[in-house]
């Protein structure tokens, strides 16, 4: 079970979609979990991913305390992943996620060969995540699905929205937001980079996908010309 599990989509829509985690299970091997944790996140740099998750600290792009609001819209939009690695400070969930399928299974290759004592999640569509464990040689333990919307499915927000705001898995990126920043995208105020940056600073696991969210709102640009 992960917090990814009831991201919004078909199959096809998480072809840019792949995110491993990696968490110690209390009782079992969270001693000294700290320093793999931490390892873990190091060795995910070299693949290229889009973003790293400190379930505690949040992602590679973060909200500051420091700023007002209209700030965000002239920030650095590179994401920061030493800060990730070096603000790791709790036994807690951490994340790579990747828009490639060949660098997260080269990844995945590479975790299992580091053997970190860890569980390992891989939170993708059911093929992508068999594939990358086909690439490194294991086969899939088990698998979960999202059962997806039941009741007054009408009173929910459009399928657009549902993709951005399914990609916390802690619920942080408002419905709201989510259609103000398509909005803006269409109406040429905001470029998707813009939108996609502030979007991600939500996200309080780091587990937001930058690329998969700039599909998402460029189509919706592309829908309205």
């Amino acid at each position: 079970m992960t917090n990814t599990l009831h991201r919004f989509g078909n199959s096809e829509s998480f072809r840019d979609d792949f995110i491993v985690f990696a968490i110690a299970c209390r009782g079992k091997n969270e001693q000294d979990a700290l320093p793999r944790l931490r390892k873990f996140l190091e060795m995910a740099i070299p693949f290229g991913p889009i973003n790293l998750g400190d379930a505690r600290n949040g992602g590679a792009l973060r909200p500051s305390k420091d700023l007002n609001p209209t700030a965000h819209w002239n920030r650095d939009i590179q994401p920061d992943f030493q800060a990730v690695v070096n603000g790791l400070s709790h036994i807690t969930t951490v994340a790579a996620v990747f828009d490639d399928r060949v660098k997260a299974e080269e990844f995945v290759k590479k975790v299992k060969a580091a053997d970190l004592g860890l569980s390992i999640n891989v939170s993708t569509s059911v093929d992508g995540a068999d594939q990358c464990c086909h690439a490194a040689g294991i086969a899939r333990h088990s698998v979960g699905y999202s059962l997806g919307f039941e009741g007054k499915t009408e009173k929910l927000p459009n399928s657009q929205v549902l993709t951005l705001m399914t990609m916390c898995g802690h619920g942080m990126i408002a419905s709201s937001l989510a259609k103000k920043m398509i909005d803006w995208v269409k109406e040429g105020r905001r470029t998707p980079d813009q939108a996609v940056t502030y979007l991600a600073r939500f996200c309080s696991c780091g587990v937001f996908n930058p690329s998969r969210a700039k599909r998402v709102l460029e189509n919706a640009r592309s829908s309205t010309k």
